[in-house]
């Protein structure tokens, strides 16, 4: 079978699952992954034959695709914001959404240090990974890490800054620091039951991705999503679909410093609701939506 065949093989087979621009792009990726011929190799190389060992290789991830298995962990990583992370059943695939939620987290940041450096240039020297009046490092919490790369990706931006994540589940964060060593990035990675954690510290961001869709709700989602990803990184624990922003906003009063800022992704039927919970206790609280213009996020000022 030549390059060329194998793709329309593909094709025709995942016709039910895929789009043929969606089929076009799985089956480029994946032959560069079993052969490493670039998109660009492929099409010069299109009536070359796959030598057999490569193409039982492709055959048999077809047959993991009509599983509806996500090709993420299929392929045992994904593209997040410019990195490569790597992925498998135990953590959540990474969404779009969460894109988002990083890239308006990061121009807050900026902004807030650029906006502390001028109110305190003439009082002291501030570091750039630094909030406050001091050249104390900025300090950041993550809450329900996975395979870490809301953490990774702040760490990237803000190398001088400290970084700390807690998850649950210890097989999370068995990839998240798979990741930090693929990336060579610093996180202080946490195992905890965050509804049942005291933090110990302040901090001057908090932001999390937690588990936030309803029990009541869990007909909705689709089978490939239960089925290949970890529930308990799905689904709100108990009844109370908002268990953890409620948590979030009382340690946000305790442990959030002055001017800190919050970042939360959110279920989109509930963005009033959880709104309420931060409105107390912040000098700013905005619920923000999405590119597909849903409630998606919390923003937060102390």
């Amino acid at each position: 079978m030549t390059i060329s065949e194998f793709k329309t093989y593909f094709k025709t087979e995942l016709s039910g699952l895929y789009t043929d621009s969606e089929s076009a792009f799985l089956s480029s990726i994946f032959i560069e992954k079993i052969t490493g011929f670039s998109s660009f190799d492929q099409r010069k190389l299109s009536d070359q034959e796959l030598v057999i060992d490569d193409e039982k290789k492709l055959l048999k991830l077809i047959s993991e695709l009509k599983t509806s298995k996500p090709y993420q962990q299929i392929l045992g990583e994904t593209e997040f914001y410019g990195m490569t992370f790597f992925v498998d059943e135990n953590v959540l695939i990474p969404r779009p959404e969460t894109e988002e939620l990083l890239e308006f987290a990061i121009k807050k940041i900026r902004s807030s240090v650029i906006q502390n450096e001028m109110k305190w240039s003439e009082k002291s020297t501030i570091d750039s990974s630094s909030l406050g009046m001091t050249n104390n490092p900025l300090k950041i919490l993550d809450i329900g890490t996975g395979s870490g790369i809301i953490p990774l990706v702040l760490k990237k931006h803000f190398s001088q800054a400290e970084v700390t994540s807690i998850d649950f589940s210890e097989k999370a964060l068995e990839t998240a620091r798979k990741n930090a060593d693929f990336h060579q990035l610093q996180v202080n990675f946490i195992h905890a039951d965050y509804l049942n954690f005291d933090l110990n510290q302040n901090f001057d961001i908090i932001i999390s991705n937690p588990p936030y869709i309803g029990i009541d709700e869990e007909y909705e989602i689709a089978d490939s999503v239960k089925e290949f990803e970890p529930k308990m990184a799905l689904f709100s624990p108990t009844s109370d679909a908002l268990i953890f922003y409620k948590k979030i906003a009382e340690d946000s009063k305790k442990y959030l410093n002055k001017d800190g800022l919050l970042f939360l992704e959110i279920n989109q039927k509930l963005g009033p609701e959880t709104l309420e919970l931060y409105v107390d206790g912040f000098s700013e609280a905005e619920l923000i939506k999405d590119l597909s213009e849903n409630d998606r996020f919390i923003f937060g000022r102390k």
